[in-house]
């Protein structure tokens, strides 16, 4: 069974930076595209990053572009999305996705960016 588990997020103020790190247990890492999403309080989900299982290829959405950056370490089973120059309106609940022939979610942690 996979298991998907986000962690670093916190209180940071607006400008500062977080990095979330996301462990994968269970299944083919390399075989997966990792993805990092958020759902800002009363908001929907939404996609925020994406990489493919090579790490050759990134995806952000326009919001994002040039503040994060998704990676991954196959050795270790990790994604990683670091965040800088964060704004007020990054704060959500961030998950990590790993997807393959079936999508799995973490539970989130929780991003703050205080004004």
């Amino acid at each position: 069974q996979v298991q998907v588990v986000e962690s670093g997020g916190g209180l940071v103020q607006a400008g500062g930076s977080l990095r979330l790190s996301c462990a994968v247990s269970g299944g083919t890492f390399s075989s997966f595209r990792m993805g990092w999403y958020r759902q800002p309080p009363g908001e929907e989900r939404s996609w925020v990053a994406g990489l493919d299982e090579s790490g050759s290829r990134t995806y952000y959405t326009d919001s994002v572009k040039g503040r994060f950056t998704i990676s991954r370490d196959d050795d270790k089973n990790m994604a990683y999305l670091q965040m800088n120059n964060l704004k007020p309106e990054d704060t959500a609940v961030y998950y990590c996705t790993a997807a393959g022939l079936s999508d799995y979610w973490g539970q989130g942690t929780q991003v703050t960016v205080s004004a």
